[in-house]
This record gives C-alpha cells, structure tokens and sequence, in this order.
C-alpha cells in the first residue's frame, strides 16, 4: 500500500474509534441528532461516504483517490442531495407499502404496519421489509441511479468544479450521447439491483429505526463503489 492508502485507513479509524468509545458520548449524541434532524444527516452521511466510495473506485481503477477535473466537493454536494432524497424515499416506501400490501391481502393496513415496526424479528417482518425493498429499489434507485450517471457526467464535463456543477445541465446530449446504456441497463440496473440491493435493503428495513440511515449510509460507499467501477467499464 501507498502512503495516501495509510493516511486514509488512519483516517477513518480517527473517526470510527468515537463511536466504540462510551465516555465519549458520540454515538449517543449521534443518534440523537440523527433522530431531530434526519435529512440533515442524511446530507452529510452520503455525502462523505457514497464519494468515499467513489474515490475508492478510483483508486481501484487509476491508483489515486483524487485527480484533475474529479470533482471531489462537487460530487459531494450531489451525494448530499441524494442522500436526503434517499432518506425521504425511505419514509414514503416504508409507511406506503404496507398499507399497500394490506390492500391486495384484503386486511386491515394497521396489523401490517404493527408487525413492520415491531422490535422484534418475525418472518412477517422479514416479508414486509423485502417488499418495501424490492418496490423502492424498483421504482425510485433506478431514476436516482441514472440523475447520478448524469450529474457524474456534468461534473467531469465542467473540470469538477463547483461552478461548473451550477451551470445547466445538457440533458438530452448527456442521454443521447453521453451515457453508456449498455452498461448502465446491463449492470446498473439489471444485475446490482436485484441481486444486491434488494437483500441489502432488506437487512436496513430489518434494522431499528435509529439503525437504519446510518446502515443505509454505509451502504453508500458500496453503492459509490459499483456507479463508478459501473461508470468506469468499456463497452
């Protein structure tokens, strides 16, 4: 490993060590201002871990974490923006597809959404929690997958700077054009979301509450990890 690969791993672990330290009171207060300012939180999570991922990426695919036109702060406040949108699709799919599959099953929406937010886990529970995965995944991760293809390409294009960010989109040269459907239908959408993040929301809407975002945001580094590495491969 190179020096930027150890200065990172210290890094992470300076920010890491808080949270198993009780003294410190971190995780405590981490857990409380996630709870009074969720989508705040949610801004910062994905915004440091989901580019974290893609800076990974880029150091799997060219051996640094940063290079000229990059974009580190730009992308940032993209995954930012995303993160809070996640956050609030999160809600929506978690209060509206139980009330929706108490529809279809022809019972009361309340028993559903009582055996959802149990504590406990219970094979009921497990059935919800994929359902609401499988239905977000399908229905808001692949608009959400292709606006990042898209602000990805818009950064590059602009050097990778916060200016450049503001500047309007090009929308339909960046479909036409720009994006590598082939990739982004094949891999993208056909094979990582139902083969990874519909376990892997799974588990998060298995999870407490206060658990959730927090799990949902380290999923962030591997979902920075596979739009870039997906971003990266030739046609």
């Amino acid at each position: 490993m190179k020096r930027q690969d150890w200065i990172l791993i210290l890094c992470v672990v300076a920010v890491l060590t808080p949270f198993f330290i009780p003294a410190t009171g971190f995780f405590d207060w981490f857990k409380q201002t996630t709870d009074a300012h969720p989508y705040i939180m949610a801004f910062f999570k994905f915004a440091i871990l989901a580019t974290l991922g893609e800076m990974l990426a880029l150091r799997i695919r060219k051996g640094v974490y940063n290079e000229p036109g990059f974009g580190i702060v730009p992308r940032m406040m993209v995954w930012g923006f995303l993160g809070m949108c996640i956050a609030m699709a999160m809600v929506i799919f978690k209060s509206g597809v139980p009330v929706f599959l108490a529809t279809v099953m022809g019972c009361e929406p309340s028993s559903l959404v009582e055996v959802f937010k149990a504590p406990e886990f219970t094979w009921g529970k497990l059935g919800i929690a994929f359902a609401v995965s499988v239905l977000m995944n399908s229905i808001f991760a692949p608009v959400m997958m292709t606006f990042h293809k898209c602000t990805d390409i818009h950064i590059l294009d602009n050097g990778g700077t916060v200016r450049g960010l503001l500047r309007p989109m090009k929308m339909r040269e960046i479909f036409a054009t720009k994006v590598n459907w082939d990739v982004q239908w094949n891999v993208v959408i056909k094979k990582t979301i139902p083969l990874f993040w519909f376990p892997a929301h799974t588990i998060t809407f298995i999870l407490p509450q206060t658990f959730q975002v927090l799990f949902a945001a380290l999923l962030g580094v591997a979902l920075g990890l596979i739009l870039a590495l997906a971003g990266g491969s030739k046609k």
